[in-house]
């Protein structure tokens, strides 16, 4: 996914998706400890995704936090 797809979703919304990227991460980890990967790209992009609803979430707490200053 894109940036602009993580920038108009609630919050709740940015950790359900956070969490079910951490768990397809972490089976594509493991599932594939004793065989060839098909798709070599594919950790690095669920990386990505991972950084970029990480990031998205840590910008709508500081916005959050700048609302009640």
């Amino acid at each position: 996914m894109k940036k602009t797809m993580y920038k108009d979703r609630p919050k709740e919304d940015l950790v359900k998706a956070l969490g079910e990227r951490c768990e397809a991460l972490r089976k594509l980890r493991f599932g594939s400890t004793g065989s060839k990967t098909r798709n070599v790209k594919g950790r690095a992009s669920m990386r990505k995704d991972i950084a970029r609803i990480m990031t998205e979430l840590s910008s709508l707490s500081r916005s959050e936090l700048n609302k009640v200053k």
